[in-house]
């Protein structure tokens, strides 16, 4: 995939996000909702870093096996169950981000919920990405 991170000047400058993706190629690929499921289907993690880090490995791993890389994302949204807990685990969030998608950041939203399919879910990230 081709993508171009289009940030105007105009604009907030982004943390964590970029405004647009301009994204070429000739594959989409969805990604279905993912939660810190272990393989048993059970919720791990307490709390909403630990949750993210699972929830983002899974999205990533179904990323994979359809073929693509965390470059290759285009639009990632995060269904929160407490923007508050979010942003103020925000810098942790980014780490874990980069350590396991990297630098280049999708186009992305967070989203306020009342609660997920499992009670105990914090979190929950879909996405699309192209790829070539």
């Amino acid at each position: 995939m081709s993508a171009d991170r289009v940030n105007p000047p105009e604009l907030s400058p982004p943390t964590g996000f970029s405004h647009a993706v301009v994204a070429t190629g000739s594959r989409v690929v969805f990604l279905a909702g993912q939660t810190a499921l272990d393989g048993d289907g059970r919720v791990v993690g307490e709390t909403l870093p630990l949750q993210f880090e699972r929830a983002l490995a899974n999205l990533l791993t179904a990323l994979r096996a359809a073929g693509g890389t965390p470059a290759d994302l285009a639009r990632v949204t995060v269904y929160a169950a407490d923007v508050a807990d979010y942003r103020r685990n925000a810098p942790e969030l980014g780490r874990i981000w980069h350590r396991l998608a990297g630098r280049d950041y999708p186009a992305m939203a967070v989203v306020g919920i009342t609660r997920l399919w499992d009670e105990e879910a914090l979190v929950e990230l879909d996405g699309f990405a192209v790829l070539d």
